[in-house]
């Protein structure tokens, strides 16, 4: 299943995404936290064998997100969620559902002017990254961002005489 993942390395902290989730659902359903000068995303990460549903006693939870029908609001789900991704709204336990209601997809890719926020299927993500290493160990692999010519050459050869030495 997708979830959100963000780029510390782009993220900036602005915390329009969470302003945007707030403004479509009543109250933010990603959290964004500074740690050591970068930014972090609290977010559901849609576990295949997710604790929040395994707990709760009236099956209000799934992938889709909660019923708000069925959730009673004992909080058995807040304390096993093992992300902290979980929050209360009016006494309902809510999620990230991925905006699965909103066409245009969820609001806080959107909104991220930086464009810090994506949606990827965490299978896809490993089916990719075990075709990059076994191009690598069979040597065809070459980056996308590899350079070639005489520089690139040259700095390659300085940095293995740097590290020979």
């Amino acid at each position: 299943m997708e979830s959100i993942l963000v780029n510390s390395n782009l993220c900036d902290g602005c915390m329009n995404c969470e302003n945007m989730c707030a403004s479509v659902h009543n109250a933010s359903r990603i959290k964004i936290i500074e740690h050591d000068s970068s930014f972090y995303s609290i977010v559901c990460q849609h576990c295949e064998s997710a604790p929040c549903k395994k707990i709760c006693p009236t099956e209000a939870i799934s992938d889709e997100g909660v019923d708000g029908e069925k959730c009673i609001g004992c909080g058995l789900c807040v304390m096993v969620c093992p992300f902290g991704a979980m929050t209360f709204q009016s006494k309902v336990a809510e999620k990230c559902d991925l905006c699965a209601d909103r066409e245009e997809g969820p609001a806080c890719i959107k909104a991220c002017t930086k464009r810090a926020i994506s949606v990827a299927d965490p299978q896809k993500v490993k089916a990719k990254n075990q075709e990059k290493f076994l191009a690598k160990l069979s040597g065809v692999y070459e980056p996308e961002s590899q350079k070639s010519g005489f520089i690139h050459v040259v700095t390659c050869q300085a940095r293995v005489s740097h590290f020979l030495e």
